[in-house]
């Protein structure tokens, strides 16, 4: 067999064993691509093995024959714009094993998943508080009603949630996981989906005052946010309750 043809056999997902044993027999530089294959393999052997450890509490669940959304939110340290919730209900087969904790992976990674979330899950529902809500009742409290109208969203109604370290004001039966967006795929990818809408909504602010950046640091204290910050005062999305913003309210407000 060509090298060529052998790169191109080791591309396919799976592969019969003697082939695999005929090209271990091979001792040109090529069968070097068979190392690579298998350490590929292993990978993804304990990728599968993460992500399915990840699916033990809706397991739980799923074995009563209930339904139980993932509940997560994004936003709560920002110095501007909105607080955004997601819950999601994810199918017993729910296969995309990239899925994680957001933190954990790339903007491009969280851009490709999330249509794909969309497509596969059973429902998805998402809330939005704005800075004027966080700064009337705190963050906490906001977080919390971002939760809710995003449970209340759902096309179905679950039987009970998995929620990221909060309790969410519902009549629902909830367990609350500390980093619970790396025990659970339901909550990983609710924040997915929370990352990439509220990335969305800063980007579009950005446009509306581009002098912050939002689309670079969307809505975080960064250096040139601070700087824009000290130049030009406060937007009408900052929150003003918020340290640095609130000892600036008295400065220029931006147009």
């Amino acid at each position: 067999m060509k090298i060529n043809e052998i790169k191109d056999l080791l591309q396919a997902d799976s592969i019969d064993p003697a082939i695999l044993a005929e090209l271990a027999k091979d001792d040109r530089k090529g069968v070097q691509l068979l190392v690579s294959y298998q350490r590929r393999q292993e990978k993804l052997a304990k990728q599968k093995e993460e992500f399915l450890g990840r699916f033990s509490y809706e397991k739980d669940f799923w074995a009563k024959g209930q339904l139980v959304a993932g509940v997560d939110e994004v936003g709560r340290g920002p110095l501007a714009g909105p607080v955004v919730a997601a819950a999601v209900i994810l199918p017993e087969d729910f296969s995309l094993l990239e899925v994680n904790d957001s933190k954990k992976l790339s903007p491009q990674k969280r851009l490709v998943l999330y249509p794909k979330i969309l497509q596969e899950a059973v429902a998805v529902g998402v809330g939005v508080m704005d800075n004027k809500v966080i700064d009337q009742i705190n963050i906490y409290e906001a977080d919390r009603l971002a939760m809710k109208q995003a449970v209340e969203a759902l096309s179905t109604r679950p039987d009970a949630l998995l929620v990221d370290a909060m309790n969410v004001p519902v009549d629902l039966p909830q367990l609350e996981l500390i980093k619970g967006d790396a025990k659970s795929n339901s909550i990983a990818a609710a924040s997915i989906v929370a990352k990439v809408f509220r990335d969305s909504l800063m980007d579009d602010y950005a446009r509306l005052y581009p002098d912050y950046a939002f689309d670079h640091n969307a809505g975080y204290g960064t250096k040139d946010h601070l700087e824009a910050l000290r130049k030009y005062g406060p937007t009408p999305i900052h929150r003003l309750t918020f340290s640095p913003v609130s000892e600036m309210v008295g400065l220029k407000k931006a147009d």
